[in-house]
């Protein structure tokens, strides 16, 4: 018989890179405003387009090498912004 309490569902999240599902928590949101460039969302609350990334520097070279984010957010990413979002993954991991 079950308690009156009900188990939390935990949101899943497919990065963009590996491909893996993960617990949002665990990942990171890249976002992409209506009038900006795309950006890593550290709060994950900013408005915006968002898709989700491992916090690892090989699963945004992935989605790179396979333009997945330029497909999630139909636009074109510049290698000036793939530079400035890898090097926020690395000092968030820090």
């Amino acid at each position: 018989m079950m308690s009156g309490s009900k188990q939390k569902k935990i949101p899943l999240r497919t990065c963009v890179g590996c491909g893996e599902v993960k617990p949002k928590r665990e990942m990171t949101r890249i976002v992409k405003p209506k009038d900006g460039e795309a950006s890593i969302d550290p709060t994950g609350k900013r408005s915006g387009r968002g898709a989700y990334i491992c916090k690892s520097a090989e699963c945004l070279r992935l989605a790179k090498k396979s333009r997945r984010l330029e497909r999630s957010f139909s636009c074109a990413i510049s290698d000036e912004v793939y530079s400035q979002m890898e090097r926020e993954l690395e000092n968030e991991r820090k």
